[in-house]
């Protein structure tokens, strides 16, 4: 694992808020700490409505976890556009983030409950 990232399961449970409905609630999230960032929240895909997440065009790239994707939310007042992140593929070191779903928090609300 890159030495500034950490990951070990989020404690607690964990849920996921965007325009007024609940996306997904977990037991089972992944906390990740890189660097001097504030830790960020992974979400298993079982856990998520994907019912509600539209596939982005947008990618990007970081030089330690790998080549991301971007969903928006479909919410009420419209579409949330890349809200939500995943590393499908993650480089090796970081295989604990495959296909879990991250939020950006200036977008959504990510409490501990």
């Amino acid at each position: 694992m890159s030495d500034h990232i950490t990951i070990r399961p989020a404690t607690g449970t964990w849920v996921v808020r965007a325009g007024g409905a609940v996306l997904g609630e977990s037991t089972q999230a992944l906390e990740l700490t890189e660097g001097d960032y504030p830790p960020v929240i992974y979400f298993p895909r079982a856990d998520i409505a994907m019912a509600f997440l539209e596939p982005s065009d947008t990618t990007s790239t970081c030089p330690h976890k790998g080549s991301a994707t971007y969903y928006g939310i479909a919410a009420k007042s419209g579409l949330i556009t890349d809200a939500v992140w995943s590393y499908e593929d993650p480089k090796p070191a970081l295989a604990a983030i495959k296909g879990y779903l991250a939020f950006y928090k200036s977008k959504v609300a990510v409490e501990e409950v």
